[in-house]
């Protein structure tokens, strides 16, 4: 097409090869302006407890946005972690990433490191990963690793692909359990890391490319 004569910079023909800048130069296809794709925000944030996954609240309660600089613009909380959940929160302004990683279809990974009350036995894991009815509700399996077992509290690793309401307490409160602590640490490809409670980061191109390719979109 730029061989052709169809494509101009700043009303000259343009050749291959050459470098424009969206900003300032004027791109027209067959006399028609290009426009630039937007620019999406991606944000990851470590969610303290007692902070809500939502962009406000009537009560005045702290939000995942609270404390973003003016100029990230506005943007959403893919998903949610409970008011009493802490861990890994992605925000963007990107709404077809989010629908997408927060339907089940796309199968995309959450992973939790959890702490129960007492210790699960062998049948209780089993259960997790063969899947679960709770009141009537199927729940899908869930990958469960013990990473720590004592007689009055427990830490396991759990990987959910489905991700339904409250599902981690739910599922555990059938077993016989109390969650006392739910920390989310990765989300597909996005690893929380060392990232400090309360503080954010923008995700590196690499991380973008990641997880929209998980989400279908590469």
């Amino acid at each position: 097409m730029i061989a052709a004569g169809r494509v101009t910079v700043n009303a000259l023909p343009a050749t291959a090869g050459q470098v424009v800048n969206p900003a300032t130069d004027e791109v027209r296809f067959d006399g028609e302006l290009v426009h630039s794709p937007p620019q999406r925000t991606y944000l990851l944030l470590n969610k303290p407890v007692g902070v809500l996954s939502s962009v406000g609240d009537v009560r005045g309660r702290a939000t995942v946005v609270d404390g973003l600089p003016a100029e990230t613009g506005r943007v959403f909380p893919v998903g949610r972690l409970d008011l009493d959940s802490r861990g890994l929160i992605l925000l963007t302004d990107d709404g077809e990433l989010a629908s997408r990683l927060m339907h089940p279809r796309y199968h995309v990974e959450k992973e939790y490191v959890v702490a129960v009350s007492g210790h699960p036995e062998a049948q209780s894991l089993r259960r997790l990963a063969e899947g679960m009815v709770v009141k009537g509700e199927s729940f899908s399996p869930v990958t469960v690793r013990v990473l720590e077992a004592g007689p009055s509290q427990s830490r396991v690793c759990m990987v959910l692909k489905e991700g339904k309401r409250r599902e981690i307490r739910r599922l555990w409160k059938a077993l016989g359990h109390r969650v006392l602590d739910l920390q989310r640490v990765r989300l597909d490809g996005l690893q929380l890391g060392d990232l400090p409670e309360g503080r954010w980061r923008r995700l590196e191109t690499a991380e973008v490319v990641a997880v929209r390719t998980a989400a279908g979109l590469g």
